[in-house]
């Protein structure tokens, strides 16, 4: 079992709910990044998922979008945020899953990437734009790390795509929560506990719940259908805005 699992399942065997925190690595200059990142740690949180910006991505809101812009006009990539990271790992003691495209890796050269990733202490990859009928040019290379290959489910799944998903998810499985882009939900499909419920089913890994999650009654709301949750936007706008209490306001609200 790969770490990043054991630190999420040890977290549910508590009692806990696990809570990831996304960032944008390089949104404030890559001089902010271990700052960020220890502030979390600090905060409390159980892992760091880390956006890597990109020209072109998938499903990003405005938030995101605007962060992903600013880290690129701040010269953030893929290689050098890696590199940044590794200055200050043995600073870091929870999981960090880097989340990133298929084509900055490919650029970079796969073994090359994943070698990095270990170098600087990545635990897991989510990769969006990577299908699981290709997803083995990616998993095929990190059997002998310890680094995961996250899975994503969308509420469109049918079910037999989500036991294939299911059967080779490593770390946890990343429950996509709404039809759409990240950013701020007034509400949630009534089918969400449903489809939640039915993941937590068939998968031997912790379900993780993201995309709209944003303040504190719905971090307990859907967290209290998952395992755990990943909040994105509402982080992102925090520490742009400098009101950190908001994200110290979404861990204290944390769903047991």
């Amino acid at each position: 079992m790969k770490t990043l699992q054991k630190v999420l399942e040890s977290k549910i065997a508590q009692g806990e709910k696990a809570f990831v925190a996304y960032i944008m690595a390089g949104d404030g200059g890559l001089d902010s990044l271990r700052e960020q990142i220890l502030f979390l740690q600090d905060s409390g949180v159980t892992a760091i998922e880390l956006g890597i910006p990109f020209t072109d991505p998938v499903a990003d809101g405005p938030v995101i979008q605007d962060a992903g812009l600013r880290a690129l006009d701040a010269g953030a990539n893929l290689r050098n945020i890696l590199q940044t990271i590794a200055k200050f790992k043995e600073e870091v003691h929870i999981p960090l899953v880097v989340m990133t495209y298929l084509n900055p890796i490919i650029a970079y050269g796969i073994q090359d990437f994943i070698k990095s990733c270990e170098q600087s202490g990545i635990s897991g990859l989510i990769i969006p734009d990577l299908p699981l009928e290709e997803s083995t040019i990616i998993s095929n290379e990190l059997k002998d790390t310890d680094v995961a290959l996250v899975q994503l489910v969308s509420l469109t799944s049918p079910q037999q795509r989500i036991e294939k998903i299911a059967n080779v998810a490593e770390g946890f499985i990343y429950a996509v929560t709404v039809n759409g882009i990240t950013g701020v939900r007034q509400g949630f499909t009534k089918q969400l506990e449903k489809h939640l419920t039915n993941l937590k089913k068939v998968s031997q890994v912790p379900v993780l719940a993201g995309f709209g999650i944003s303040n504190a009654q719905q971090v307990k709301e859907i967290g209290s259908m998952a395992d755990g949750v990943i909040v994105g936007s509402a982080i992102v706008k925090a520490f742009h805005d400098g009101h950190r209490e908001q994200i110290t306001e979404l861990l204290n609200k944390q769903p047991v």
